[in-house]
């Protein structure tokens, strides 16, 4: 019996994105299909290279081929990922970054430019392009967490105009008003001076292509906010909080800012960070020192999704201080490397829900 290329797309209407709740063939997943006597190839593109249900997917492929076409037939599946994006249209400013991601937090001392950084490395870690934009003029400190202290960004003269460029460190681009200045001086600028400065790190500045530009904002809610709000099309914002009470009421006024008329940022989920201490000792005991899930309520209360819990852990602050994240120098600690990982695949799989219920205009489901 003869089989055709539209018969193996038939049985993968029956494979569903795990994630988006919709079928392979209709997300335009499936492609490069091929039939030779009982040999059959195609290849599947998911909507980013962190997705850890990679394997059951290719399976998931594999069994409907063999049970709705022949379960005789050879199947080969080449599995491919193109994070999705919704910006390359009509987009002016950084049309070749494909989401942007604001890291926000009501109140400062969250650990959020930690979640920043780690975050941006973890994507990074699994295959993506990533950009960084440090984007706490104030209070900038990237540039120690990432070791590039000093060091200056490249200037590129263009048709007359000059560009920066941005540095780059353990495989993502950065760019940090602590590149430019004396850091041991105070910038003391009023909010004019801090949203040009800002203009100029998306506008002025060679990215090149990006899957995701993470953006560290400032503490609290301001013009910061309002400018990046307001000049990026911006794919979403997490909110980085600590358990405790003082953290949270603080974390809500930042998770309601996004939402205001006129800002207006979809809400990707709520990050817990220091939500627990483990000694190295006891590795199996937690002790809640500042409260127990208190991110998680903040995240059912709004309901929006909750993208995990990061522990208090010393090698975190020390990957800070000495310029070297727990990312990428520390992976022997497997509670921490793990606790960011499993938040990069959560923030990968929000952006790809964000982008794939906009473009059909269904309500996203909630991370659980």
């Amino acid at each position: 019996m003869a089989f055709t290329q539209e018969d193996i797309l038939n049985a993968l209407r029956h494979v569903d994105d795990p994630d988006i709740h919709k079928d392979l063939v209709t997300l335009n997943m499936i492609s490069q299909v091929e039939v030779d006597g009982n040999k059959v190839s195609f290849k599947v593109t998911l909507t980013t290279p962190a997705c850890p249900l990679k394997e059951k997917i290719k399976n998931d492929c594999i069994n409907a081929v063999h049970q709705y076409v022949d379960k005789n037939l050879e199947v080969k599946v080449e599995m491919d990922s193109s994070v999705t994006s919704l910006r390359n249209e009509n987009v002016n400013v950084l049309p070749s970054v494909k989401n942007i991601i604001c890291v926000a937090s009501g109140k400062g001392g969250v650990g959020k430019s930690t979640v920043a950084v780690n975050l941006a490395l973890s994507l990074a870690r699994q295959g993506a392009k990533v950009g960084l934009i440090d984007a706490d003029i104030y209070g900038p400190s990237i540039p120690m967490m990432l070791g590039i202290r000093g060091q200056k960004p490249d200037v590129r003269l263009i048709k007359d105009k000059h560009f920066i460029v941005p540095v780059e460190v353990e495989g993502i681009k950065v760019l940090s008003i602590g590149l430019l200045v004396d850091e041991k001086k105070a910038v003391v600028w009023r909010g004019p001076m801090v949203t040009s400065a800002l203009r100029q790190f998306v506008t002025d500045c060679i990215w090149g292509k990006l899957d995701y530009m993470v953006v560290d904002m400032p503490p609290g809610t301001g013009d910061v906010h309002i400018t990046v709000a307001q000049t990026l099309n911006v794919t979403g914002a997490i909110i980085v909080t600590t358990p405790q009470d003082v953290a949270i009421s603080d974390a809500r006024k930042g998770l309601s800012m996004f939402r205001l008329e006129g800002i207006n940022v979809p809400i990707l989920g709520v990050i817990e960070n220091m939500a627990y201490f483990t000694p190295a000792e006891l590795p199996n005991n937690k002790y809640y020192i500042f409260g127990k899930d208190g991110g998680k309520k903040l995240a059912e209360e709004y309901e929006v999704p909750f993208l995990g819990q990061i522990p208090l852990v010393q090698s975190i602050r020390e990957g800070g201080d000495t310029g070297k994240p727990v990312i990428v120098y520390g992976r022997e600690n497997e509670i921490v490397t793990k606790a960011f990982d499993e938040l990069a695949v959560n923030v990968a799989q929000q952006v790809a829900i964000k982008n794939a219920n906009l473009a059909t205009g269904t309500t996203e489901p909630v991370l659980s």
